[in-house]
């Protein structure tokens, strides 16, 4: 397989677990009463410690330490954009900040890639995106905008509160995969995922951080931690050194789409015709940019 076609298949890797978190971040919710800077917090420090299990080598340290600052800041875009999206989704309820927080960084990385001219803005990309964003809306959107009594300053921050982790999810992927070419997926990781952790962990300072107190909730968070935080963000790092930023978001709008088919799967929440249009369009977005960065890849291989 071309390293790009590896790379989307780790980048879609990657959503597709994010996807089944999605169903688990609900239930520890809804169920066990956790709030989402305890889930956030323990998450990574679970991921944390499976990657410093497998990556924390004398040898790596002086790596990272020259690659601190991004590390840092990296790390705390990673822990804040999902603090900002789990603060939208309790103000306006699901469907309008995860539309938001998946779609708008895409866009925001294409600009910034046509900006500093490191990608091309054609009738192709401009295609591929509409694609894969409308076929985003149309998986997401099926239960409607916020509510209609939610007062003006609730939705108005709820709106705010998401397009803030669209921005800090798009700074990450735009971070992410040079600290992935120079450190190697699994170090970058772990680096991201300590930093992760100790930027949650300052939400200590205004509320505790609790540990469920029964069996169940505390292997969901071992499921969260070992799956949805080390091994997704270990693809997704993978993913990033092989993939232009903007096929990089897309490939992970696979998220949105696996928590709707694990619903109807196992919650029996059948799927619109709308919402089947929508994942087509997705995967046809997915599948055109990869093969997008596959050519563009074997064109610099032919320059080199």
């Amino acid at each position: 397989m071309h390293p790009s076609g590896a790379g989307m298949a780790a980048a879609c890797g990657a959503g597709f677990l994010w996807g089944t978190g999605a169903l688990v971040v609900n239930l520890l919710i809804a169920r066990y009463g956790l709030r989402p800077e305890s889930i956030s917090f323990w998450r990574f420090v679970v991921g944390g410690v499976l990657l410093m299990a497998l990556f924390a080598r004398p040898s790596v340290w002086p790596r990272m330490r020259a690659q601190g600052l991004a590390l840092v800041g990296a790390g705390a875009c990673m822990a804040l954009y999902v603090l900002c999206w789990f603060l939208g989704i309790a103000r306006i309820g699901a469907a309008v900040p995860t539309l938001i927080a998946l779609c708008l960084p895409p866009v925001l990385v294409t600009l910034v890639g046509v900006a500093r001219g490191r990608e091309r803005m054609d009738a192709p990309l401009a295609m591929t995106l509409a694609a894969a964003l409308a076929g985003t809306a149309l998986v997401v959107l099926r239960e409607g905008g916020p509510a209609a009594d939610a007062p003006a300053g609730t939705v108005l921050a709820g709106v705010l509160f998401s397009i803030a982790s669209a921005v800090l999810y798009a700074g990450f992927t735009l971070v992410s995969g040079r600290l992935s070419q120079a450190l190697g997926a699994g170090p970058a990781t772990m680096g991201l995922t300590v930093v992760a952790a100790a930027v949650m962990g300052l939400s200590a300072v205004y509320a505790p951080l609790a540990w469920p107190g029964d069996a169940p909730p505390e292997a969901w968070l071992l499921y969260l931690g070992l799956v949805t935080a080390a091994l997704a963000l270990l693809a997704f790092s993978w993913g990033a050194a092989r993939l232009s930023p903007t096929a990089l978001t897309v490939a992970t709008l696979v998220e949105p789409l696996t928590a709707v088919l694990l619903a109807a799967l196992l919650l029996g929440q059948a799927l619109s015709a709308s919402q089947w249009l929508g994942a087509g369009l997705m995967i046809a977005g997915i599948a055109a940019l990869g093969r997008r960065d596959a050519r563009r890849a074997a064109a610099g291989a032919v320059h080199a």
